[in-house]
């Protein structure tokens, strides 16, 4: 059988024996809504646990309204017209409303890319600014949490009159979901707040893991960092296998959260009765596999299913090559991945995204990897902890040598936007 697998832009085709597929596993189909603009204006005016957007920004001077970065396919165009002409309907002058790009830790998303975001009428319109996690001046001190992590989050956000989330629900590999909580941490949060987030301790944590908020470290101190910030009003969508919006998720920062990743997780969970030898997946093709950085979650989230031992083939096209210069240059030169996580306990051993290669670490703990990239130079493939690939089938070829013919390999097309798990939990493999 010819899989399609998402991979940049487009497809890629790869030919995998019928005998051996499980799957192909996909998003259960879910309808597009038919009236998204509308369905996006009731969700303002009805939302969940909360008073209307127009009736919490009636008399605010000021509102600042964050949005998710590049990495994330969000439909910026179809919900924020709506929000801002609740706002300035509300009373709250245009020139009084900046949009907050919630870039984490991340690079600015400017020019061409932001207008890809947002659209040229948008972008021309309104005030849009980036997040800078490292630049002190932009960052207010709000204390520590009851854990003792330090909340230095973006001062524009802390100190505008009104704050609105905005953000996109899909399973997520530390904090179980996306959206909510996290458009304010990591979305606009300083690097110091992320070194406790994204540290050992929080991340080694079993319950930090895809698909899980109850006992989720990672989820749970976000949340408190989210209200420490304060969140008026929040807006969470969700979107079907091909990236149209399915539903709206508008309200109180929890219960609408809890809303949209109970709608989510109806359409993305699929259950195994036994876990697979080989796992073919990806990274679902643009934006998020731009970097290996970012491909990394295609791996992590077929953890559950796979065996010990097994075999990951990744296909990621990695436009980008690996992802931010300090991702790039820790990746390259670390030697050994048990020692690295070793010397993440040691502070003095931090480096900017050391956290995705601490999740890679975890997939190479249980399974070998193998990568099929045209965007990373074969020489840095063979450097990354991967089995590297000329082509996909090279790679099912090599898996099936190793487990043998009857191997079963569960094919995800579209990688970190699925939760495979297996239905009974005794059978995992660890």
């Amino acid at each position: 059988m010819r899989v399609r697998m998402r991979y940049g832009r487009g497809e890629l085709e790869v030919e995998v024996p019928d005998q051996n597929i499980v799957g192909p596993l996909r998003m259960k189909r879910a309808k597009p809504l038919s009236a998204p603009v509308e369905t996006i204006e009731a969700a303002l005016l009805s939302p969940i646990a909360s008073p209307p957007l127009s009736e919490i920004a009636r008399g605010r001077s000021s509102a600042c309204v964050v949005i998710s970065d590049i990495t994330r396919p969000v439909p910026n165009k179809l919900i924020l017209p709506p929000i801002l002409r609740t706002l300035e309907k509300s009373g709250i002058p245009r020139e009084e409303i900046v949009i907050l790009i919630a870039t984490g830790i991340h690079r600015p998303n400017e020019g061409d890319e932001l207008q890809e975001m947002v659209g040229a009428e948008l972008m021309s319109g309104y005030r849009f600014i980036n997040h800078y996690s490292q630049r002190p001046e932009t960052l207010l001190d709000l204390g520590k949490t009851d854990r003792g992590t330090p909340v230095l989050l973006n001062r524009v956000y802390c100190e505008s009159d009104l704050k609105i989330s905005t953000s996109l629900i899909e399973p997520h590999l530390m904090a179980g979901y996306s959206g909510g909580r996290k458009a304010i941490c990591p979305g606009i949060s300083s690097l110091e707040t992320m070194k406790v987030m994204h540290g050992p301790h929080i991340l080694e944590h079993e319950r930090a893991t895809t698909g899980v908020l109850e006992g989720n470290p990672f989820h749970e101190e976000a949340t408190e960092i989210a209200r420490m910030a304060g969140v008026d009003f929040s807006l969470n969508v969700a979107l079907n296998d091909s990236r149209e919006l399915v539903g709206v998720f508008a309200g109180e920062l929890v219960a609408a959260h809890l809303a949209g990743v109970k709608f989510v997780e109806q359409f993305v969970r699929v259950e195994l009765d036994q876990p697979v030898d080989i796992v073919l997946t990806s990274s679902a093709g643009y934006p998020l596999d731009t970097t290996f950085y970012q491909a990394i979650k295609g791996l992590v989230g077929a953890l559950d299913i796979i065996k010990q031992g097994g075999t990951m083939i990744l296909v990621s096209e990695c436009s980008e090559q690996l992802g931010s210069p300090e991702f790039t240059d820790l990746i390259l030169n670390t030697e050994d991945l048990k020692q690295f996580v070793q010397d993440l306990y040691d502070p003095a051993h931090f480096t900017v995204d050391q956290w995705q290669l601490e999740e890679m670490a975890k997939v190479a703990r249980k399974a070998e990897i193998c990568c099929y990239s045209e965007g990373i130079p074969w020489e840095d493939l063979k450097r990354i902890f991967v089995h590297p690939l000329r082509t996909p089938e090279e790679g099912i070829r090599y898996a099936l040598a190793k487990h043998g013919k009857n191997a079963r390999i569960a094919v995800i097309p579209e990688g970190p936007y699925l939760l495979p798990v297996l239905a009974d939990p005794s059978r995992r493999e660890t």
